[in-house]
């Protein structure tokens, strides 16, 4: 009977091997969730700020020579309208913020100028601002995401004019 009896000084080993057996999982249950929420702060970063620039250039008329485009893409990228501090995320340039409005069509997709709403020929213009390209930056590089590319993050609102 005396054999069967485990005494607590023979598990002392059988804890420490437990613990090692969970604590890898753990660490990289733990190190994926850092990944998916700093993605998600990424792109909520990114979404807010596009919607910010797309309402700064609703209030404008596009085809005057007062029309903040600079000042848009400045405030999608920074956050504030003259390109200073740093970036909103790691990697955000002015490069990547495109203006679609009835006056710039360059790298934009759809129609966004003149679109004809009612029978009386009043056409409404609508702005749209988006952030293309953005490549993902990893916080602990521990998974393979460096060719992680976000879509298109746009955001398109009526011109007062």
């Amino acid at each position: 009977m005396r054999n069967r009896i485990r005494s607590p000084r023979r598990m002392r080993g059988a804890v420490a091997v437990e613990f090692a057996l969970l604590s890898i999982p753990m660490i990289i249950l733990l190190l994926g969730i850092a990944e998916f929420g700093h993605a998600f702060y990424e792109y909520n970063t990114m979404v807010k700020s596009v919607r910010d620039a797309t309402r700064l250039l609703s209030a404008y008329d596009p085809t005057t020579n007062t029309y903040p485009i600079a000042q848009a893409q400045c405030l999608a990228a920074y956050g504030t309208n003259d390109c200073s501090g740093s970036p909103l995320v790691e990697g955000l340039t002015t490069n990547m913020v495109v203006v679609c409005d009835q006056v710039n069509t360059s790298g934009c997709t759809g129609q966004f100028k003149n679109v004809q709403t009612d029978p009386t020929g009043d056409t409404i213009n609508l702005v749209q601002v988006k952030v293309t390209g953005y490549r993902y930056s990893q916080i602990t590089g521990f998974f393979n995401l460096a060719n992680l590319i976000f879509g298109d993050i746009s955001c398109v609102m009526r011109q007062t004019l």
